[in-house]
């Protein structure tokens, strides 16, 4: 299985969105700071996720949520937890 990512930074509040073939493993890459295009924004938190079944699939639906489109989809699919957030919780 391959999945698409959407962290949130506790630190900054902004979002990344990664594809990868081990979550756990990429998540805790993400929070030790390895990745040099996230590790300003450390600790991430796991906000939203989607399974594939092959890397292609998995790549597209990246390029898919990074774009203008795919970022109103994600803001409209997480309606609640965005309110939350906003709201200092």
């Amino acid at each position: 299985m391959w999945y698409v990512y959407v962290l949130h930074s506790v630190k900054i509040h902004q979002w990344y969105t990664g594809s990868t073939n081990d979550l756990r493993k990429r998540i805790l890459s993400h929070n030790k700071l390895i990745n040099k295009s996230t590790k300003f924004g450390a600790p991430w938190r796991l906000i939203y996720y989607e399974a594939c079944m092959n890397e292609k699939d998995a790549r597209a639906r990246e390029k898919y949520l990074k774009s203008g489109m795919g970022k109103r989809y994600l803001k409209n699919r997480m309606k609640s937890f965005l309110s939350l957030i906003s709201n200092g919780v």
